[in-house]
């Protein structure tokens, strides 16, 4: 690979320039290679000869050659090449191919410089065409082969020769011999196809100055030696042909006559242009290279070119190239050929399409009205040119002239009508439009804040063409090259250019993401509604709400409600794009500008109201309810609303109510289901009272809460409720499970105890009062919570009761009881809560007024106990629940709390 030996060199072209490691053309013993320089990114064509292409190929030098003969041609050679770079560096014209880098000698013998871009020399295209129509093919058709650029990416190369080429070209190559002729007083000497290059711009340029000198009644004085006949027509085996001068082209005036003049560039010309229009594409006459064959074919008519063997053309030429160029072009005598400017202003070029492009060479130098006549009148022949020609040479002249503010709309008006008929405008868009269009429009963003008519005239076509912009090119490349410009017309002051750019809104949507919408599209269109003066930008900033949040673009007025999304819309309504605005946005952003409007216009109340039936597709219903609702309804009663618009408002009021509605229903029915039925608690959640009052087995611990609030000794030592592990405890005298319970033991009818543990009321019926019992081990939250029993009612509406029963605080008239129940010796890991109970009835009744004389009323405590039951009462705490209770119910502040009364606050 040449990229191998490439890098051996050590050039300053190398050095400096990235070059392509395949070759994209080969141009006689020259290969070219696609280049790019580093330092500013400007594409060039790099020109590499190697020395090897000298070597004998095939036994070309035989044996009989010496090394220092071969040395010596090689240095001829060398020569001839170092002078046709030096010549392309000396003359500069637009037909003449630019010299970039000159050459230059590397350390392995090569040779290298640097030219602008080009795609292939004229052979090349002329074999490619023959390979095709062999192969089949129409001619003419573009060809097309991938090639390797200098960044490594394979790109498609297109041409295509057609009439209008051919003569583009053939205008461009007598305009550059012109030049030779008439300016620089050279004869080219060698001009045939492998000396005309095609550039990427499909310019005709002239090269291949090997052969160039002055002619021979030159008159100026000229450092460059005369051309030597006797040398350059001697064909040298040892060399390759491309080196040495085609004689297939050569004028007779060198072979016949030695004679050097710019008649012989001419008659070069004609043979060039029979070879374009003969098959196969190359020179009419076969000299091999040999004088002697050359001199025999001018010997004879019949072999000579001439208009009567239709200059030995295998195919039919076009009349005024038979009948007025090619028997000037074409002729034995210098004399009777036409010069290159005669040529020119031939007959051959007399066409529209060629005066355009005529024209467009020398644009720069026309005036302003002739510039505004021809690109107010090139939209009506664009169609005619060929697509290569309409992006290689129409599309760049236009583009140059973008710098042309008066112009700036008609140009452009051009630009998007070449992309439009082009099968590659997307590519050509992305390469050269879209850069274009971000220099001229933002690139002097900010340098004046005068308003600039002819570039608003230039926004005004860009806004018109979004479409196709957005088409051409992808999301990222539209935001960064398009975006600016769209956001340049939002910010204009100019209201035909806002309202523009708001209607392209629809195909902003398909090409940008959601982000860009969000932080970059939306901002700007909210500040554009909110500032605006001007009804119809707030109608048409309303409308760039609709298509914000999701809807159509071109919305019928017989749509629906919008809530459903059943809404019908026109044949012509464009579907919106999936990056709409999300719900936040929506609720805090949209809803709150609908809010601060001001204007109760009906155009803008309509407006609106077709932004809420969006809102109301996408926000929640309690924020309808609150937010959308009231707006509406304060909408709805604008006094410049006919009936129709009002009905219009009160359907949507309807709807949406109807939808909060139903929301609001199906949430509740979930709650309903899901929740179970209600129940009685305590108001510390302990649980159920008839699982809490649940017993198996007799009553228990009722003689032991008798004994503890009489004051009298028990058989066992009861622990607290909290447990025995809160405070030491003496020695026990029983093992079992210690259980405290505060009850009542039943006693047969009319039986009484001393102390008053039972009551008989008076109906000889006896209530006792039971309460739960603690058990050691287990915290309240094990106690389901107390649930009141039905009253028990008696002969004379009422009961007694004593013990807690006489501490209840009394209700007049409405009985309520709490019954309590002990569960007697339940193991440590037994569940209240599963425990059945069938608690008794009792009814606690305002009771009758105390008996003042009675040292011991329903009301108070029994009197003071005996010594033995004192001491019991200091061990477990006094009366009931450790109150520090005295008789006739008074309280004592200052004693000291013990026992239970330790634990009041937690009971």
């Amino acid at each position: 690979m040449f990229s191998s030996a490439l890098k051996s060199f050590t050039s300053n072209i190398s050095a400096n320039y990235t070059i392509s490691s395949t070759p994209t053309s080969t141009c006689g013993t020259w290969k070219v290679y696609d280049g790019k320089k580093k330092s500013t990114g400007k594409a060039v064509s790099v020109f590499v000869f190697e020395r090897k292409s000298l070597d004998p190929q095939g036994g070309g030098l035989g044996p009989r050659s010496s090394s220092s003969s071969l040395k010596k041609v090689h240095e001829e050679v060398i020569a001839r090449v170092k002078k046709e770079s030096n010549l392309l560096a000396r003359l500069r014209h637009p037909s003449i191919l630019e010299l970039a880098e000159p050459i230059e000698d590397t350390r392995s013998g090569g040779l290298m410089f640097a030219t602008e871009p080009v795609t292939d020399s004229l052979a090349g295209l002329l074999q490619e065409k023959d390979d095709q129509e062999k192969a089949g093919g129409v001619a003419g058709r573009p060809s097309r082969f991938v090639v390797e650029d200098a960044n490594g990416q394979l790109r498609r190369r297109e041409l295509e020769i057609d009439e209008l080429e051919i003569q583009k070209g053939l205008l461009q190559v007598a305009q550059g011999l012109e030049f030779l002729h008439e300016s620089a007083g050279l004869v080219h000497g060698n001009l045939t196809p492998d000396s005309i290059y095609v550039n990427a711009k499909s310019d005709w340029k002239i090269a291949g100055l090997a052969f160039a000198g002055p002619p021979d009644t030159s008159d100026k004085t000229s450092n460059m030696p005369p051309i030597s006949l006797s040398e350059v027509l001697y064909h040298d085996p040892r060399l390759p042909r491309s080196l040495q001068l085609n004689m297939d082209y050569t004028s007779p005036d060198f072979v016949m006559d030695t004679n050097v003049s710019s008649a012989a560039d001419m008659f070069s010309l004609g043979l060039v242009m029979l070879a374009l229009y003969n098959s196969p594409h190359v020179s009419p006459l076969k000299t091999n290279s040999n004088i002697s064959t050359y001199k025999k074919l001018f010997s004879s008519s019949s072999s000579a070119p001439s208009s009567t063997n239709n200059f030995l053309s295998s195919r039919p030429l076009p009349k005024e190239l038979l009948t007025g160029v090619f028997p000037r072009l074409i002729a034995r005598r210098p004399g009777q050929r036409m010069n290159a400017r005669e040529f020119q202003q031939s007959q051959f070029f007399d066409n529209i399409l060629v005066s355009s492009i005529r024209f467009l060479d020398t644009l720069p130098a026309k005036t302003p009205n002739e510039k505004y006549q021809f690109m107010r009148g090139l939209p009506k022949i664009l169609d005619q040119f060929p697509r290569s020609v309409l992006e290689k040479k129409v599309l760049p002249a236009l583009l140059e002239e973008t710098k042309d503010r008066d112009l700036l709309f008609l140009i452009l008006q051009n630009v998007f009508k070449i992309v439009k008929s082009l099968p590659s405008g997307r590519r050509v868009f992305i390469e050269r439009i879209s850069p274009k269009l971000r220099d001229t429009f933002v690139g002097s963003k900010g340098a004046t804040n005068e308003r600039d008519t002819a570039k608003e005239a230039g926004l005004v076509v860009v806004l018109e063409n979004i479409e196709l912009i957005g088409e051409s090119c992808s999301g990222k490349e539209f935001k960064n090259d398009i975006l600016p410009i769209v956001h340049l017309s939002l910010e204009s002051h100019t209201h035909s250019i806002v309202d523009k750019a708001l209607s392209c809104l629809p195909t902003i949507l398909a090409v940008l993401d959601f982000s860009t919408i969000k932080h970059e599209v939306f901002p700007i269109v909210a500040a554009v509604f909110s500032k605006t003066s001007s009804l119809g930008i707030k109608i048409r900033g309303l409308q760039a709400f609709v298509i914000l949040c999701g809807g159509s673009s071109n919305i019928t007025e017989e749509m629906g409600d919008g809530l459903d999304g059943a809404f019908q819309t026109s044949k012509s309504a464009k579907a919106s794009s999936n990056a709409v605005l999300d719900k936040y946005t929506v609720q805090e952003k949209i809803v709150p500008l609908l809010k601060a409007m001001k204007t109760k216009e009906p155009a803008v109340m309509m407006a609106a109201l077709a932004v809420f039936k969006q809102v109301g597709t996408i926000a929640d219903t309690d924020f309808l309810a609150t937010e959308c609702l009231p707006v509406l309804w304060a909408f709805s009663l604008g006094p410049l609303l006919d009936v129709q618009q009002f009905q219009e408002y009160m359907t949507l009021i309807k709807s949406m109510s109807s939808k909060i509605e139903r929301e609001q229903m199906r949430k509740l029915r979930e709650l309903s289901s899901n929740s179970t039925t209600s129940q009685n608690h305590d108001f510390m959640n302990v649980g159920s009272t008839d699982a809490l009052f649940s017993s198996k087995g007799d009553d228990v611990g009722g003689d032991d809460f008798a004994r503890l609030v009489l004051g009298k000794g028990t058989a066992n030592k009861i622990p607290d409720m909290l447990g025995d592990s809160l405070r030491p405890q003496p020695q026990r005298s029983q093992s079992s499970t210690p259980v405290f319970g505060w009850s009542s033991p039943t006693s047969a009818i009319g039986q009484s105890n001393a102390n008053g543990a039972s009551t008989i009321n008076g109906f000889g019926q006896a209530h006792t009062s039971t309460f739960p019992q603690a058990v050691p081990g287990q915290s309240l939250n094990d106690f389901a919570a107390l649930k009141p029993t039905p009253p028990l009612s008696t002969g004379l509406g009422r009961s007694t009761s004593s013990g807690i029963g006489a501490m209840a605080p009394m209700q007049p008239s409405r009985p309520q009881t709490s019954p309590w129940s002990t569960i007697p010796n339940a193991p440590m890991n037994q569940s209240y809560g599963k425990a059945s109970y069938n608690p008794p009835q009792s009814s606690f009744p305002v009771p009758p007024q105390p008996d003042p004389m009675s040292s011991c009323s329903q009301f108070s405590i029994a009197p003071p106990p005996s010594q033995s039951q004192s001491n019991m009462q200091s061990q477990y705490g006094r009366g009931l629940g450790g109150s520090n209770i005295v008789a006739n119910g008074t309280h004592n502040p200052n004693r000291k709390k013990t026992g239970l009364d330790a634990y009041e606050s937690l009971l």
